[in-house]
């Protein structure tokens, strides 16, 4: 099947993100949230992201004008119909995915696709509360997703080797690289990177060095863009303590147990850049 329309759940910073790179792969795109508010907020993020595109000449107005035309919102999950790819991008909690994909699959036409850009959690769950667990599969995008090349594709317990192909010639239309990953915990990439950013607030807990000093060391001593602590108060803290949570409860094994500095900080509403304060103080 000739993928030709992609729907995306979530108009969120990823939901919009990856409507934005699929239109302007040159797919038609039904983006849905649950509110107006929620989805003139993504294509906004969209317009905004399309007019910096113009204005450092990497596409003409004409061409970003084709693309926000690509783009239409919705907030019914039933004009997904025509979808022949559909991309959920809603907030990591399992029972709110599932019950997305009990929907879909009643609304969505047999032969259509489906993809989590979950950050870690079963795609195996996700896929066997639908009629087609072979054409489920996971894509995790990366933030900000016009930006990061990377897309991880995790081949589910029933995942086909058609679905495979069809995602990763999708991948490369988008213009992104893709690695293959078995489905584990938090797939590949978070499955390393989190106990990294956990540990960094072990030091830090323990008074082993400050978080300026923390994050200098690995910026100059391991070649990292963005120190550990930085990079976790982007991410925000709530949604690391949440993935942190999900790897320990996931495996069992008590070396990824979350860094009670973290649990303090989301106790105390620090959730990093997106409060004014996390490991620093952004206000």
């Amino acid at each position: 099947m000739t993928i030709k329309t992609i729907g995306v759940v979530g108009a969120g910073t990823m939901g919009a993100g990856i409507a934005q790179v699929a239109a302007v792969a040159g797919y038609d795109v039904i983006m849905r949230d649950i509110t107006e508010e929620f989805v003139n907020r993504g294509k906004t993020v969209i317009r905004k992201n399309l007019d910096r595109s113009v204005k450092k000449e990497k596409m003409t107005r004409e061409q970003a004008d084709a693309v926000l035309a690509r783009i239409k919102g919705t907030t019914a999950l039933e004009d997904l119909a025509p979808c022949d790819f559909v991309i959920e991008a809603v907030i990591e909690k399992m029972d709110l995915k599932k019950d997305v994909y009990r929907q879909l699959d009643q609304i969505c036409k047999p032969e259509a696709y489906f993809a989590s850009n979950t950050s870690g959690l079963s795609v195996t769950e996700m896929a066997a509360v639908t009629t087609r667990p072979n054409k489920f599969i996971g894509m995790h995008f990366f933030n900000p997703v016009p930006v990061m090349k990377l897309v991880e594709l995790i081949r589910a317990a029933e995942t086909d080797d058609d679905t495979v192909e069809v995602t990763k010639e999708l991948v490369q239309k988008m213009g992104k690289e893709y690695i293959m990953v078995n489905e584990a915990p938090l797939f590949a990439v978070n499955r390393i990177l989190v106990p990294m950013l956990n540990e960094a607030m072990f030091v830090l807990m323990e008074g082993v060095a400050t978080a300026e000093d923390i994050d200098k060391g690995m910026q100059l001593g391991a070649n990292h863009p963005i120190g550990p602590l930085a990079l976790s108060d982007l991410i925000g803290l709530d949604t690391l303590l949440m993935v942190c949570e999900t790897l320990y409860m996931e495996t069992g094994d008590s070396k990824y147990r979350p860094c009670p500095l973290l649990r303090k900080l989301v106790r105390a509403g620090h959730l990093g850049r997106k409060t004014g304060r996390g490991f620093y103080n952004y206000s």
